[in-house]
């Protein structure tokens, strides 16, 4: 199974405003970095977490129709199902009815669950609104503070020293902070 984002979130989950602040500057001449390293922190906490920190649409690809209709969507909060498509064994795309599925969200993973025939159906595309809101309010502080001490620390590094020789990539307050929202199976 494999998730990539369809429709990315249209906000970051700190503000620039904020992150100026959290970083001490005073001007914006440095906005268009602290933009891109705050996009490459946000992409690593949510590759590290399996979370979804603002509202974004993301697709799973299922190799093929699981044998108990059960599908495990491994992200974090999923708010709903947009579309599943089923794919024939010749490749013809077949819309399923979502009246025909129960998503339950308070799982992690959420878990879909697909009371529909699969008669021959294989591979399925499954689209889903993932994350806890539309705003940085909606976030949890303490993944806002670990973003922002994971822009500062790469801030901070930034061209001083190569990339074997930097000491460490990611700050112990990030570490600590991540491992709260961490998904451990055994």
């Amino acid at each position: 199974m494999t998730i990539t984002v369809v429709k990315p979130p249209a906000v970051e989950p700190v503000a620039l405003a904020d992150l100026r602040q959290f970083l001490r500057l005073s001007g914006t001449g440095e906005d268009m970095l602290l933009s891109g390293l705050l996009k490459a922190a946000r992409e690593t906490l949510e590759a590290q977490t399996g979370l979804a920190l603002i509202k974004q649409t993301q697709r799973l690809y299922v190799d093929q129709w699981p044998k108990d209709g059960l599908v495990k969507i491994d992200r974090h909060p999923v708010r709903s199902i947009v579309c599943v498509t089923a794919y024939e064994p010749d490749g013809v795309p077949v819309i399923l009815p979502i009246a025909q599925m129960h998503l339950e969200t308070a799982t992690r993973p959420a878990r879909l669950h697909l009371h529909h025939e699969a008669d021959g159906l294989g591979g399925l595309e499954i689209d889903f609104i993932a994350g806890f809101g539309e705003t940085a309010l909606d976030v949890p502080d303490a993944l806002k503070h670990a973003l922002m001490t994971l822009v500062a620390h790469w801030y901070e590094f930034r061209g001083a020293v190569g990339p074997a020789d930097h000491p460490v990539s990611l700050t112990p307050a990030f570490e600590r902070a991540v491992s709260l929202w961490r998904r451990i199976s055994l």
